[in-house]
């Protein structure tokens, strides 16, 4: 009641109105709330005494008191004058949450959430970034306490140095649909084309790029990296990373390029067999090899990693392109936590 209680101390008219002093002493008395709440139940009669005792001479006989009771059992107090019946009771207004009001309200908050935080679009930079990503999902979560965890540095001098069975790739000219999922150019590969190692086939899935590389080589980044995801029949995942520095135009990029999607979520379709991945490989194929994860969320881990130590080319103008669209979509480093690296001799 903030305009009728200041109305009262700035206006004598307002003030020698009986009725609305009979209100400001009703109201002054909220030591008695308390009280009038755990008598209002069950003795009406007794509240009514209680306050005109507290009130004194504050109400003139021919005033009444009206006591209100709120949905929630809050008593609030109203004075009207019997002589003047056109004049309601005046309760003390009280926000009332009317159930179906909460339930709809709440709905509405929660697609609220779902859009704008609730599904949340994890990112390599601000608040989503790669610091925030095991906290934005509980799925999520091994992004935060996993142990083995991609990209990493590899360190010469902690290496296993030795023999190492060379890497069999069996790729063929394909077909493939290039994607703009929104982190990177990723494409989707059709055909058998396929990698060996650790006496299992892997068939490759898709190949998808970074900028600067994930990976670290005693301690350097190269400007780029190309992913080639494979998975064997057991669902297991080996991923193969190609370096890539400044150099000649890489063919397979330019190929992948020509029908790159400008929208995210947007897929472009290459021309049958179109696509040679042997145009990305080194020709030594060296690698390192270790145990490690995605290195985009879920974040899973259990992937077995081959890093090939020959870097291969990529154009100035076909890095220029890629890095227009993502100027940096890699993970930091993570941290070894005393994993064996192999470095193929």
């Amino acid at each position: 009641m903030p305009f009728l209680s200041s109305s009262l101390t700035s206006s004598a008219r307002w003030a020698r109105s009986p009725l609305l002093c009979a209100l400001g002493a009703a109201l002054s008395v909220g030591a008695l709330a308390a009280d009038i709440e755990a008598t209002s139940a069950s003795d009406p009669k007794a509240v009514g005494a209680k306050v005109r005792d507290a009130l004194g001479t504050s109400i003139l006989p021919n005033k009444k008191l009206t006591l209100i009771v709120g949905s929630k059992g809050k008593a609030h107090m109203a004075a009207t004058a019997e002589s003047v019946p056109a004049v309601d009771p005046i309760p003390v207004p009280i926000p009332v949450a009317k159930p179906a009001a909460s339930r709809q309200y709440i709905q509405s908050r929660t697609a609220a959430a779902n859009v704008h935080g609730g599904n949340v679009h994890w990112d390599y930079e601000g608040e989503n970034g790669p610091s925030a990503w095991g906290r934005l999902k509980p799925e999520f979560n091994l992004c935060a306490i996993g142990k083995r965890q991609s990209p990493i540095n590899i360190d010469d001098d902690s290496t296993l140095q030795g023999p190492a069975e060379a890497l069999r790739f069996d790729y063929t000219p394909s077909n493939a649909t290039v994607v703009n999922n929104g982190h990177t150019i990723q494409v989707d590969v059709q055909g058998e084309n396929s990698l060996t190692v650790r006496g299992s086939s892997y068939r490759l899935l898709q190949f998808h790029f970074h900028t600067p590389s994930e990976e670290q080589v005693n301690f350097k980044r190269s400007a780029m990296v190309a992913h080639l995801v494979h998975r064997n029949a057991e669902g297991q995942l080996a991923v193969v990373a190609v370096l890539l520095e400044p150099g000649a135009a890489n063919p397979a990029i330019d190929k992948v390029w020509t029908y790159m999607p400008l929208d995210s979520g947007d897929r472009v379709r290459m021309p049958p067999g179109l696509l040679n991945l042997n145009e990305l490989l080194p020709t030594d194929q060296r690698y390192y090899q270790f145990m490690g994860s995605l290195t985009t969320p879920p974040c899973s881990e259990g992937v077995l990693w081959m890093v090939l130590k020959q870097p291969m080319t990529i154009g100035m103008s076909q890095y220029k392109l890629f890095t227009q669209m993502y100027p940096n979509n890699a993970r930091p480093v993570q941290a070894v936590n005393g994993r064996a690296v192999r470095n193929a001799q």
